[in-house]
């Protein structure tokens, strides 16, 4: 029998800057080379209730979107953090990183709350961050992630929550402790974009081997990889 691989995308509609509808692209395509089924729901504000998915994803926006996303989130926290518990995936890029933690507190108006998916916050910064980034996991074949960055959010991470990778080249989270991303259980953000997964097809599988809880077939990814190395250091 087939397996399926059910994505939830939440707010396409208003975090989906950077392209990061191309995330979702690259979940499916690699997906659907293992011949996985894949199905992708769109929740959208005024959806009263979200099932159940493997792989949850939350793209970035501005402030006043984020706004209302932050709002609808509240709806469905408890719910998401039962998800979480429960092993699904989750990946948060920039403005949804954001609001997987506790809260987004910018420069002038009312603290943004978050769904505590990660023991983290954030705060407004003085400085825009801008450029290219490379940074070191410990969990991923190869180690590097590569991507874009473009944020002034500062943000700090607590507890069990960790950094995904180490700040090779770029600020990460903050500028100032060279971390990148967050992860608490299955739960991933970054301020990596670019789009993120389709420079890093090997965090791109490890996503869905853990949302569908076995090994993948390898591919023949010698023209992403070349893609990836190509990005490796580059200048900020």
């Amino acid at each position: 029998m087939q397996k399926t691989l059910r994505i939830g995308h939440l707010y396409p509609k208003l975090l989906n800057i950077y392209g990061d509808g191309g995330n979702i692209i690259t979940l499916k395509c690699r997906a659907e080379w293992r011949n996985l089924n894949v199905t992708i729901d769109e929740i959208n504000t005024g959806d009263d209730s979200i099932k159940e998915h493997d792989i949850y994803f939350i793209g970035g926006g501005q402030d006043l979107q984020q706004i209302e996303v932050s709002k609808e989130l509240q709806k469905h926290k408890e719910f998401l953090i039962q998800e979480r518990d429960r092993g699904a995936v989750f990946l948060g890029i920039c403005g949804g990183y954001q609001l997987l933690g506790h809260y987004y507190l910018p420069h002038n108006g009312e603290k943004l709350m978050g769904i505590s998916l990660l023991d983290a916050y954030t705060v407004a910064g003085n400085k825009r961050f801008i450029g290219n980034v490379t940074a070191e996991t410990e969990f991923l074949t190869p180690k590097t992630l590569v991507g874009f960055e473009n944020h002034s959010g500062l943000t700090y991470l607590q507890g069990d929550t960790k950094p995904i990778a180490r700040v090779v080249t770029g600020n990460g989270n903050n500028g100032k402790d060279k971390t990148e991303g967050a992860r608490y259980k299955n739960v991933f953000g970054t301020y990596l974009h670019g789009s993120v997964l389709p420079k890093n097809p090997h965090f791109t599988d490890y996503l869905i081997e853990l949302a569908i809880g076995e090994k993948l077939a390898e591919l023949d990814d010698s023209i992403e990889l070349n893609a990836h190395n190509a990005l490796i250091n580059k200048a900020y």
